[in-house]
């Protein structure tokens, strides 16, 4: 339990500062473009990149606090164990898929990028570190998963 609410805690501060860069940047990207016309080179690059990992993370995070879009109909519908039995049979699709699509794809992702040295246009970044996001989303989303289905705490929040 120690373990997790300090996850939610790290992930709630990555998400709020990420938001946070990202608005100043589309600031800064309008300001410059509309304000002191010389727009600036790298604000659409890094805004795109921040989108990437605010919305990787921030699906990592809503995971872990039931916050997630759902389709919970079977759920509402069924009691006691079938009900239980569901929340694990749901929670082990979104492990399989976690871990297949995201940390594996998304780990030959980064390695690919890395091995193949290529770098962001405007940011000259190697693009791994912009895909890092994708495994690591993808890990916590897994464990969050599991957290649940071993503390039984599966429940979607309304």
């Amino acid at each position: 339990m120690r373990l997790r609410a300090s996850i939610d805690k790290a992930m709630q501060y990555l998400v709020i500062t990420l938001m946070s860069v990202l608005v100043i940047d589309v600031l800064w990207q309008v300001a410059s473009r509309y304000l002191f016309k010389t727009p600036s080179s790298f604000t659409d690059e890094l805004a795109g990149f921040l989108l990437i990992w605010v919305g990787l993370a921030g699906a990592a995070y809503a995971t872990g606090t039931k916050q997630h879009l759902a389709i919970d109909l079977l759920l509402q519908k069924s009691s006691g164990k079938k009900k239980r039995t569901l929340e694990v049979i749901i929670n082990c699709c979104i492990i399989l898929f976690a871990l297949a699509v995201m940390v594996v794809g998304g780990t030959w992702l980064v390695v690919s990028r890395f091995i193949l040295g290529q770098v962001s246009a405007a940011l000259e970044i190697p693009l791994g570190y912009v895909y890092l996001i994708v495994p690591i989303s993808g890990a916590l989303i897994i464990y969050y998963c599991l957290d649940d289905i071993f503390r039984g705490k599966t429940e979607i929040s309304q």
